[in-house]
């Protein structure tokens, strides 16, 4: 039976429009300070106040990209409503995300008091993610000098991406972390028009060099989170550490700076990799991906090594419908309907009444809720909306090539 990708992106268009932007359109701002509210239970009642700079960024991200994106696609008073609540955002971490060297905090109190110290890079990513797609998306010029700074604190600091703020005893066991170049692999695409071509070209093809090099294990088909300088294998808990969501989301980066290059051979490796892990990583008894494993067998360090996130498989949706998009391969389209029926019988909240219920973030390897919650301390508005809108791209495009080829068949017949 073929696909129907028709029907497939107006399931993921009506779950953004009408289900997942509502959530936080409707529960999130700060009316009083600014910024956004993200620990938020299922019926979207604040239950911590607090403000988490990745989640704020991200937040800044979803609806300056939606307000681009979907121009056309929804009304002009729905993209004038995500430009606000984009500003909403970008006005209150402006004044209050970075300290007095431009290094972005972790976290602050309600009103912006800083509570967690800029310990390290990933806030000036979000950051730079962010500011780089509200200038884009509303042509407010000071937004682009932020986000050229904190793009420049992330590639000044990738190297050493704690500082000061490094618990490991220097020289023992030097390790380094996959998140740094993975992460820089998308931050760099969101950065493209800031950037001088050959400075994009230079940083993009160094995060592809070390995800595909260092961090690969060739002998596994697996991505390590933690490998030495030079890429050497070590055994320790770290070395041995596997995050299968990790691992994916990297390759859907990579399949997106190969399409770019027009790289078929990148393509069809970061797909193998995909397939690869999924095959390792799938819970084979209750279903569903493991949050993290040792690459060879060993209890894993983390305690919460066998729960489902929800950021795991929505990733794990996104690599498999653009791997399927750009190559055909029917072994990934058996691997999206598999990952596909899980993450929406068991993530998906279509009790709340009348829309607005989101995703459940949390279950337990049987597949139950463990918190009953919609945002926290890392969930918040990004990767759930991000995904819907990238599958429902994906499969748009997948239904009007389908259209285009019964069309022209029926008119050859």
């Amino acid at each position: 039976m073929n696909p129907d990708f028709a029907n497939l992106a107006h399931q993921y268009k009506t779950a953004l429009l009408d289900d997942v932007l509502p959530f936080w359109e409707n529960h999130s701002l700060d009316s009083q300070y600014g910024g956004y509210f993200t620990c938020l239970d299922r019926a979207g009642q604040v239950y911590d106040s607090d403000k988490f700079i990745w989640l704020q960024n991200r937040q800044v991200w979803t609806f300056s990209t939606l307000a681009q994106q979907l121009q056309g696609q929804v009304s002009d008073e729905r993209i004038d409503q995500w430009k606000a609540i984009a500003r909403h955002g970008a006005d209150f971490l402006a004044q209050k995300g970075r300290d007095s060297n431009g290094n972005w905090y972790f976290s602050l109190n309600q009103s912006g008091q800083p509570l967690t110290q800029p310990y390290n890079i990933f806030s000036d990513c979000f950051a730079a993610m962010a500011f780089s797609q509200y200038a884009k998306a509303t042509g407010h010029e000071p937004s682009k000098d932020i986000a050229l700074q904190a793009y420049g604190n992330v590639l000044r600091r990738q190297s050493n991406p704690k500082g000061q703020y490094n618990k490991a005893y220097p020289g023992t066991r030097s390790l380094k972390s996959f998140a740094v170049p993975m992460i820089l692999a998308n931050l760099t695409l969101e950065m493209d028009w800031l950037l001088p071509p050959e400075q994009l070209d230079k940083v993009l093809e160094q995060t592809v060099t070390e995800v595909m090099t260092d961090f690969w294990d060739s002998d596994r088909g697996l991505m390590r989170e933690a490998v030495a300088p030079d890429g050497a294998i070590v055994d320790s808990y770290e070395g041995r550490l596997i995050n299968p969501g990790h691992g994916i989301e990297a390759m859907w980066f990579m399949m997106d700076i190969a399409q770019r290059r027009g790289d078929t051979s990148l393509t069809h490796k970061a797909v193998d990799i995909v397939l690869n892990i999924l095959d390792f990583a799938w819970d084979s008894t209750h279903g569903g991906l493991f949050y993290f494993m040792d690459a060879d067998g060993h209890p894993p360090q983390q305690l919460e090594w066998d729960q489902k996130l929800w950021w795991v498989h929505l990733e794990t949706l996104v690599a498999l419908a653009m791997g399927h998009h750009l190559t055909g391969r029917q072994d990934c389209w058996e691997w999206y309907e598999k990952v596909h029926e899980y993450s929406w019988s068991h993530f998906a909240d279509a009790i709340v009444t009348g829309g607005g219920g989101e995703w459940f973030g949390y279950l337990n390897r049987q597949g139950e809720v463990l918190l009953n919650l919609k945002g926290g301390k890392w969930k918040g508005c990004f990767h759930v909306p991000r995904a819907m809108l990238l599958c429902w791209q994906q499969f748009a495009v997948l239904a009007a090539k389908e259209s285009g080829a019964s069309t022209s068949r029926r008119s050859n017949s």
